[in-house]
């Protein structure tokens, strides 16, 4: 495994996450319209004088979710069903050098989003504050946790039942998560279920690493619990081929 040959395999990666529009639609649409219209619309009391200062860390989070579980579980258990993986895992690339190019791609992705988030909540009134390097910190965290979910599903579930089990997964942590509403606007005991996603981890500790509120230590030991049992479950049941 060569650097070159990682890069390469990363450009080829992003280019075909470019073209599959699902995949836009999900990491990049579906993320700013929640921002845009929650921000506009003002449904729902966040207890924050500017609700995009509420709904920016959330919809980070959203954006995470987005790209590491969704984007990249799916396509790798698509490219599993067709032998896409067991071929390049054969090459000079390697297994390890295909997972090292599928975590730039993700990281990537990211980077756009964040860049596309900051900018339509710069321009809804949102204001940057110094608590950004620990925020990236913890959406490298997430994005640990949630590629782990993505791969685990990938890797043990047939590519149809695993574009169905993501794209629910997706849907229920989004309603659970916090990032649009507080989690305490839920039923008490779904709120105590939410607080144990990692969902609802990463836009809370987000939100008290990007506003004064402080991180909440209950969220941030969740948020690291799942980036560590998900990629070891990942590791340990991961099938390359079906």
């Amino acid at each position: 495994m060569t650097r070159r040959a990682v890069a390469a395999q990363a450009r080829v990666e992003m280019l075909l996450t470019a073209r599959r529009g699902e995949n836009v639609l999900v990491t990049l649409v579906i993320p700013i319209g929640v921002l845009v219209f929650f921000a506009k619309v003002d449904a729902v009391d966040t207890g924050f004088a500017q609700p995009v200062d509420f709904l920016v860390p959330g919809v980070l989070a959203l954006s995470v979710m987005a790209a590491a579980m969704v984007s990249l579980g799916i396509a790798t258990g698509f490219e599993r069903r067709q032998g896409v993986l067991k071929r390049l895992g054969a090459t000079p690339l390697g297994g390890g050098g295909l997972l090292a190019a599928k975590t730039v791609t993700v990281l990537l992705l990211e980077a756009v989003q964040l860049a596309l988030v900051a900018a339509v909540g710069a321009a809804l009134g949102w204001e940057p504050t110094a608590g950004l390097l620990p925020a990236a910190g913890l959406m490298a965290l997430g994005t640990v946790a949630f590629a782990g979910v993505g791969l685990l599903l990938a890797g043990t579930l047939r590519a149809e039942a695993n574009l169905a089990v993501t794209n629910g997964l997706f849907l229920v942590l989004v309603f659970l998560g916090g990032m649009a509403y507080p989690l305490d606007r839920l039923p008490a005991a779904l709120e105590a279920l939410a607080r144990l996603t990692p969902a609802a981890a990463l836009a809370e500790t987000l939100r008290g690493a990007l506003t004064p509120e402080p991180v909440p230590g209950g969220a941030l030991v969740v948020l690291a619990g799942w980036a560590i049992a998900a990629p070891l479950a990942a590791s340990r049941w991961f099938r390359w081929e079906e």
